[in-house]
């Protein structure tokens, strides 16, 4: 791979449309506007992150976690974008904008994420893997649908649909990102047939195509062919590491201050991200505040710069290897010892105690019941669509959903399209009424 191919401007859906207006914005940083202003964006403000949305101390919610990912992002891209300038002087690869692409993709990498957290996504796949959407199975494949795709669901897969898609009335392309910010995204650049049963692949067999022809106009080295796999977009490894830094350090600041996580333990599972010296002068400083929260969130800041300057030179280091699309595992697994090692602590202790803790489960247990309810209703519904109640339900979705499509694939999607759209709020409102436990307001 070639960074002059793999850094284009091009626009999925705008591909034959030639733009003579001149912007005084990249076509980059058009793409993270676009994103700011979407309607898919903002109700990530009522999207779960890890912990139960807002009640005396407010947390991380996947808004605020998406715009934190996309800053750590920016400052990774422009690191790697001004060593990547000092070695390829010549080059006539857009450098100096990878920071604003990884920013841009940071942002999107959540959009297509469910209600309720993690657990939503587990939600759908266990529908139609354990629970009643399982009679469905031989009625897809008899269609030739992939039924991997729901038996293995995965929210960044359905980030690149929302983002890909062309929804009923909306225009050709979805968004119309340009290609390097869309590849920038697909984290597991794969058929859900290469997942193993697990949450992990980058595309719908419905946005396969599509993704096929970004990867072969971006010079991204095609791995297999049926079924579909590709090398990583060099810069997904930057997007990823954005996000593994960004979550596992947050959370152990929330946890902290929802008293979940005591200070002397923040503290020591933030320190140990230090040699002996680096960790005394931020002792040091820690004198100079006695704020307990002001003392974490300025532990945070000092490991997430670590974090950002190590992953730059793992990047570099590896560049070669990522082009060739040989380099393996992420950035974070690359890292010194020391700081892998702190990592790995954070990661487990961050599993054992906050992610098990009986809040994060009881919105989880909450999750599974929900949206199980709202897919088992929706999907009775397209498959009896001439049933009183069905209409009833099927006049609730908003057209843009292709309800009545052909197949029973694209229904399913339909149904999970919308579901997977809904804000944790609307998911339970909803839930409440068709169950009759609440009634509108007249």
């Amino acid at each position: 791979m070639n960074w002059e191919q793999l850094l284009s401007v091009k626009r999925f859906g705008l591909e034959n449309y030639k733009n003579l207006k001149e912007h005084e914005r990249t076509e980059y940083q058009r793409d993270y506007d676009r994103l700011i202003f979407s309607s898919p964006f903002r109700r990530l403000q009522n999207k779960t992150q890890v912990f139960p949305l807002p009640g005396s101390v407010f947390v991380h919610n996947r808004l605020t976690h998406s715009l934190e990912v996309s800053s750590v992002g920016r400052s990774l891209g422009e690191n790697v974008g001004r060593e990547l300038r000092k070695r390829h002087k010549d080059s006539k690869a857009h450098f100096e904008e990878i920071g604003s692409i990884v920013s841009a993709a940071c942002l999107a990498h959540d959009l297509g994420n469910p209600p309720f957290g993690h657990s939503g996504e587990e939600a759908i796949s266990t529908f139609f893997l354990e629970g009643k959407g399982s009679s469905l199975q031989s009625l897809v494949e008899d269609e030739k649908g992939r039924w991997s795709d729901f038996t293995c669901f995965e929210g960044n897969a359905n980030s690149i649909r929302l983002l890909m898609h062309k929804f009923r009335g909306r225009r050709e392309g979805g968004f119309v990102m340009t290609y390097s910010t869309l590849a920038s995204i697909v984290k597991y650049p794969y058929s859900s047939e290469l997942s193993g049963g697990k949450n992990k692949f980058g595309f719908f067999a419905s946005e396969e195509h599509d993704y096929a022809q970004i990867a072969d106009s971006l010079g991204i080295i095609k791995l297999n062919s049926n079924p579909l796999k590709f090398a990583r977009y060099p810069l997904v490894y930057l997007v990823e590491a954005a996000d593994d830094i960004c979550y596992q350090i947050m959370d152990i600041e929330d946890a902290h201050k929802l008293n979940l996580v005591s200070t002397e333990k923040a503290k020591e599972l933030l320190l140990s991200f230090f040699d002996s010296e680096r960790r005394e002068k931020r002792l040091s400083n820690l004198s100079l505040v006695s704020d307990l929260n002001e003392q974490i969130a300025y532990l945070r800041a000092s490991v997430i710069g670590l974090l950002v300057a190590e992953c730059t030179k793992v990047f570099m280091e590896n560049e070669d290897l990522i082009l060739s699309g040989k380099f393996e595992g992420s950035l974070i697994k690359k890292l010194p010892e020391r700081v892998k090692n702190a990592y790995k602590t954070c990661s487990e202790f961050a599993f054992e105690k906050i992610y098990r803790s009986k809040d994060v489960l009881d919105v989880e247990l909450a999750g599974y019941r929900i949206i199980g309810f709202l897919l088992e209703t929706f999907t009775n519904a397209i498959l009896t669509p001439d049933h009183t109640y069905s209409k009833l339900l099927l006049d609730r979705i908003p057209e843009q959903y292709e309800t009545d499509s052909p197949s029973l694939y694209s229904k399913i999607q339909s149904v999970i399209d919308y579901i997977s759209g809904m804000t944790d709020v609307y998911a339970l409102d909803l839930y409440h009424k068709l169950t009759g436990i609440g009634l509108p307001i007249v």
